[in-house]
């Protein structure tokens, strides 16, 4: 019933994925925009709660001139109304309306808070025509000793028979490959053709599972389903296609080679549902795979590090600094409130002092400054107003934004895309050369604080520099410490805009200067335009 993902806990639902317009939404929308280099708007996510939300309004309106509004045929049609619509909207750079569409419909066959979207489906499938319209059902086949079970797709599959979808295909999730029998079994008891059951069983990584799919000939089956060969596509983009293809093989064979390991300590307060930081997990993987290094996030509660935990658990406390310790990198990324954060302005310190690189995104940038104002300042009582409201302005290194609302929480902060402007003199800046020594870069944001722009001046006399600001020159979105391997940290999140083949430049640096090849990477110019156009 939530309107957006912006007031859900990451513990509760995984992370928020913000998008161009500020939109707040589920975290699947960025898998899409990752994997298929598009970009989606806030409608492209549709919830009960928008659903219900602009039915009742249009109810309150005298829309529906007197009629008993009701979930058929009032809400039903307006999740098709809104598929149509969405569904027309360019999402990538060429402007074109898109020739097909891909609705997720998710949740559980038999779920109650589904029921209404299933019979939308079942009434949409009419609507646009069987030869513009496909089902594929995601099932789970479990193991249980050595067994492949196919009851509870039978079973699900039944039931979405009896709610009036019938599959044109079953992709089956499995630990293992499929065997024969249970694709037999399958086909015959769920009502479709061997060839329309996909076995998807676990890869070495995600990337692999297209390669999976084009293994078992599941484009043929829906270009001749949906007649996709009465397109019009030009030469230049199958010939686009074709090199996707090359490249992303490619990639999947960096994946499956032995490269050397390079350790990225993920210093965090939600690491106890690793979704929580999935975009960040991704644009690590990104641009690991672009230096050809093979990832290990070490997961850190930032919690353990606090002095207090030394006391409460021993163990972990010691544990936890083991882990920072011995990483190659440290990763501090975004959050909210004050639980944790004393932990990760511990690490924070332990890269700035041993020459560890650094990347601290969002929260991670505000705790770096606090813990720079405390320890090279010498300001030791200062913080944030997130953490004490009422803290005064000499002490406050970061405060809450003038225009933001204080009472309402859902879609109030700064979000969306928006510029970041380079400061003159920093030519000498490792990110601004890894962003191609542009004079601005467009990323997403997504806070309510900034740093105190009182304490901007100080700061920066010590060695810290801000040097991107926002489009006003008011509030500071990156800094970097001089006469460090790399210490960034950036006030808004470059996770959102990293893709599969284009990696974040703040994570690609992250993970080069982690690796040792930092400054090979900046002095091949070759090296370097390819990382840009890739």
């Amino acid at each position: 019933m939530n309107i957006d993902a912006g007031t859900m806990s990451p513990l509760e639902h995984g992370e928020c994925f913000v998008l161009n317009d500020g939109g707040e939404v589920d975290l699947d929308l960025g898998n899409y925009e990752r994997y298929l280099n598009i970009t989606l708007t806030k409608d492209h996510n549709i919830t009960t709660g928008k659903i219900y939300s602009q039915v009742i309004s249009r109810e309150r309106k005298g829309d529906y001139l007197g009629k008993t509004v009701q979930v058929v045929p009032h809400i039903t049609n307006a999740i098709q109304e809104w598929i149509e619509r969405v569904s027309r909207i360019p999402v990538d750079n060429t402007g074109l309306e898109p020739e097909v569409c891909i609705i997720e419909l998710g949740g559980t066959v038999g779920d109650i808070e589904s029921a209404p979207f299933v019979e939308a489906l079942r009434q949409f499938q009419f609507r646009v025509g069987h030869e513009n319209f496909a089902l594929l059902h995601v099932s789970l086949v479990p193991v249980i000793h050595g067994e492949q079970k196919t009851k509870p797709t039978q079973a699900a599959v039944k039931d979405l028979r009896s709610l009036g979808l019938m599959p044109d295909m079953i992709a089956c999730r499995c630990s293992s490959e499929l065997d024969q029998p249970t694709i037999d079994k399958i086909a015959m008891f769920c009502h479709v053709g061997k060839e329309q059951v996909l076995a998807v069983h676990d890869v070495n990584s995600t990337y692999h599972v297209p390669l999976l799919l084009r293994k078992q000939k599941e484009l043929q089956f829906l270009t001749q389903r949906l007649q996709l060969d009465a397109l019009n596509v030009s030469q230049d983009m199958l010939l686009k296609g074709a090199d996707l293809l090359k490249r992303w093989t490619q990639l999947t064979t960096n994946v499956d080679q032995s490269f050397e390991k390079v350790s990225i300590a993920l210093v965090g307060k939600y690491t106890h549902l690793k979704d929580s930081y999935l975009s960040v997990v991704k644009s690590l993987e990104h641009a690991a795979m672009r230096c050809k290094k093979k990832l290990e996030i070490i997961w850190v509660e930032s919690t353990d590090l606090e002095v207090e935990q030394q006391t409460k658990d021993k163990v972990n406390f010691h544990k936890a600094w083991h882990s920072v310790c011995c990483a190659d990198g440290i990763l501090v990324p975004g959050g909210f409130g004050q639980r944790g954060t004393e932990g990760m302005m511990a690490a924070a310190k332990w890269a700035r002092e041993n020459n560890i690189p650094y990347l601290g995104v969002c929260l991670g940038l505000q705790i770096a400054v606090i813990e720079f104002v405390r320890n090279v300042i010498g300001i030791q009582s200062s913080n944030s107003t997130e953490f004490i409201p009422d803290l005064s302005d000499d002490l406050a290194s970061v405060v809450y934004m003038p225009e933001i609302d204080k009472e309402k929480l859902g879609g109030t902060m700064r979000l969306g895309l928006r510029p970041t402007v380079f400061q003159e003199g920093t030519e000498w800046s490792v990110l601004r050369k890894l962003y191609g020594n542009k004079d601005q870069v467009l990323e997403r944001h997504r806070h309510r604080y900034e740093v105190n722009p009182k304490l901007v001046s100080k700061i920066e006399e010590h060695g810290l520099i801000f040097i991107g600001k926002d489009e006003n020159q008011q509030r500071m979105e990156i800094f970097e410490l001089k006469n460090h391997l790399y210490y960034v940290a950036t006030q808004y999140h470059p996770e959102y805009l990293s893709k599969v083949l284009d990696p974040s430049r703040p994570f690609l640096g992250l993970i080069a200067a982690s690796s040792g090849m930092l400054e090979s990477l900046l002095s091949d110019e070759e090296s370097l335009e390819e990382v840009i156009d890739f």
